[in-house]
């Protein structure tokens, strides 16, 4: 997502705007934060244990991306690798700090975020253009808004699942057994989920070339992709073609820096079959950006569980109609109302259980 903001004077702007990170992975991340324009938050990077969770602030037109660091060992004070490994972190590492003021060393899922681009809008995506290491969803948080609260979450909260450990069965349904909610959404407004992409299909996206901790070659030493008997790893990191080899006609840059030039290579065809929603390439933005009037907060998950979404072609209609008026029918808020009453009895039913 390449946005310009344009120049807002700072006594207008409020640093009151969410930013929630949250880790579901079963191991120990370290998030951090990048700010492009706008106020950031105090905390550019942080440990976040299994369950935890950190709610920040940031300007209402803060532009910026977070992303998850992986295996990540630090000196004591916090500014260097520990016992002289060559990276602090194994995915994401922010030149050996804990506090990150660089971006990370690919590969990286990133959110993406312009929460104001001057015309009244928010825009965000999940992105593989840097290649994938974590899953990541992202949830609106409305803020009592009026202009965002007859705004559905099913279509606002994307998730890109690409880690076969994590993947649910095709048949994943969150939704079973009552009003339960996942990722901000009931049976009210159920999310569109890819059902398609298996364990071994999740497990095997990613070309060999391109993983971080590859297999040994095969005698030959060249790699068959993508049917093989090779054994993989349970699961690498994977580079984005763009990342690994710095091609013009994989970054679209210089003579490919345009949409009528610039494909998608077979990376970007692979990540976007296994995470729908999630940017691909550079000329992705029609089917992985998300478009919603502006005020919003969000969180940040890793490991969110379930699937990978498909809002944005299940949904053309309603994201097309929400793109340009900025709200969605009278109908869609009757939905809405169901939502927010089941979350209201799921808080009451914690509160008289404890």
């Amino acid at each position: 997502m390449n946005i310009k903001v344009p120049e807002v004077s700072k006594a207008v702007v409020r640093q009151n705007t969410p930013l929630i990170v949250t880790n579901q992975c079963s191991d120990t991340i370290y998030a951090a934060v990048n700010t492009q324009s706008g106020q950031g938050p105090s905390k550019t990077g942080f440990k976040l244990e299994t369950g935890g969770t950190l709610n920040q602030t940031v300007s209402e037109n803060w532009q910026g991306r977070i992303w998850g660091r992986t295996n990540c060992s630090f000196n004591a004070a916090g500014d260097g690798p520990a016992n002289g490994r060559a990276t602090a972190c194994g995915t994401g590492d922010c030149a050996g700090k804990i506090a990150c003021d660089v971006s990370g060393l690919n590969p990286v899922t990133l959110a993406e975020f312009t929460l104001d681009a001057g015309d009244g809008q928010t825009y965000y995506d999940i992105s593989l253009v840097d290649g994938y290491n974590l899953p990541l969803a992202i949830v609106k948080q409305p803020l009592g808004n009026s202009s965002l609260d007859d705004i559905p979450p099913n279509l606002t909260n994307p998730s890109c699942e690409g880690s076969p450990g994590e993947l649910a069965p095709e048949t994943f349904n969150p939704y079973n057994g009552g009003q339960q909610v996942f990722l901000g959404t009931n049976s009210s407004f159920p999310l569109a989920f890819d059902t398609k992409v298996s364990k071994g299909q999740a497990s095997s996206w990613c070309p060999y070339n391109l993983l971080v901790s590859p297999p040994s070659k095969p005698g030959d030493g060249v790699y068959p992709y993508p049917d093989d008997n090779i054994k993989r790893p349970a699961f690498s990191p994977c580079l984005s073609a763009c990342a690994k080899w710095n091609k013009a006609s994989d970054c679209c840059t210089g003579n490919f820096n345009s949409p009528g030039a610039c494909s998608p290579s077979d990376y970007s065809k692979a990540a976007k079959k296994v995470c729908p929603d999630a940017y691909s390439y550079a000329f992705d933005d029609q089917t992985s950006t998300f478009i919603i009037p502006s005020g919003a907060g969000f969180e940040v998950i890793f490991c969110p569980g379930g699937r990978s979404t498909n809002i944005l072609a299940a949904n053309p209609a309603e994201m097309g109609h929400l793109t340009s008026s900025g709200h969605m029918s009278g109908s869609a808020n009757n939905h809405l109302l169901g939502l927010l009453i089941a979350m209201t009895l799921n808080a009451l039913i914690f509160i008289f259980a404890f």
